[in-house]
């Protein structure tokens, strides 16, 4: 068994952890948020005062930071990842960022002499904490190799996509071909309502007809029917999206650096810009299903009231 230090113990951080102390692992870790800590804690992780605290003596470092810029701040400086993680340890990214940032991790630490694999992951919260995420695997072979042993116990599917930067690569381009899912299934959700079919006959039709997709059948935004659904709890988020703009964004970025168009995922990007013009950011990526209907009303969604004005 190996003590592995991480960096991050957030909604996918946590409960990737936990599977691997029920693993059998050591796992070392630090957050700035100490809800996040204490909630780590009682899953057995032992919690570190610092990133240098936590990365002395592992064997493998993870990090899962909401933004490139994170992941970065945390590599680099006297109190970072490469200043105090031992030279034999192995460090992973499962962090989703842009391409220039996971380079930049790979070169940085080919310069010291450390081993650097992107491990980028899919499946969601849900798939974090029953230990079934997809891990897309860039590096050197024998580093992939490593790497694929400690993400087992938090892992369903393990894919070695290949050399640098190509796990992360998969990564960006999976997640727009999901959010690209995601504005037809709320599309078609709503037109098969709205023409009067009974809405858990249309969902099984298009579960086993051609428009079957894994953000219908996991993210579908109609109450009632998918127990997954964020519709289901007043769309609170359960993938934010705000986030899912990053995601979108980035994915955009690599394809302006490649000279593709790609207009569907531009669409994606200005749906969730929309919904974030509204004050919804924080609510499920899946409410784009609003912006189906003029007047923004959706079943499933109950707008919170403003707040009353103070009386003078």
């Amino acid at each position: 068994m190996a003590t592995i230090a991480w960096i991050g113990l957030g909604n996918m951080g946590g409960p990737m952890t936990a599977n691997l102390v029920a693993a059998g692992h050591e796992v070392v870790g630090f957050d700035l948020d100490a809800g996040a800590n204490e909630a780590a804690a009682a899953n057995g992780v032992r919690i570190a005062t610092s990133v240098a605290d936590a990365v002395s003596g592992a064997d493998a470092v993870f990090t899962m930071l909401p933004k490139g810029e994170h992941v970065r701040s945390v590599y680099k400086g006297d109190a970072g990842v490469w200043a105090n993680a031992p030279a034999t340890a192995l460090l992973l990214d499962s962090s989703t960022v842009d391409i220039e940032t996971s380079r930049y991790c790979h070169d940085e630490s080919a310069a010291r002499g450390v081993r650097f694999v992107d491990a980028p992951v899919s499946g969601g919260i849900s798939g974090a904490a029953a230990g079934t995420l997809t891990f897309m695997l860039g590096g050197a072979a024998a580093d992939v190799a490593e790497a694929k042993s400690l993400v087992d116990p938090m892992a369903g599917n393990v894919f070695a996509v290949g050399a640098a930067t190509q796990g992360i690569a998969a990564k960006l381009a999976n997640n727009m071909m999901l959010f690209i899912s995601l504005v037809a299934a709320s599309e078609g959700s709503q037109l098969a309502s709205s023409l009067g079919i009974d809405p858990q006959t249309f969902w099984d039709i298009a579960r086993v007809s051609s428009a079957d997709s894994w953000a219908m059948r996991t993210w579908y935004p109609v109450p009632g029917i998918v127990e997954s659904s964020a519709a289901n709890r007043n769309f609170d988020a359960t993938f934010a999206t705000t986030l899912a703009l990053k995601d979108v964004a980035l994915a955009l970025g690599a394809g302006d650096a490649a000279g593709l168009s790609l207009p569907a995922a531009q669409l994606a990007r200005e749906q969730f810009e929309q919904l974030i013009a509204e004050g919804l950011g924080g609510k499920d990526c899946s409410l784009i299903a609003k912006l189906v209907h003029p007047d923004g009303a959706v079943a499933g969604y109950t707008p919170e009231p403003e707040p009353a004005l103070a009386s003078r």
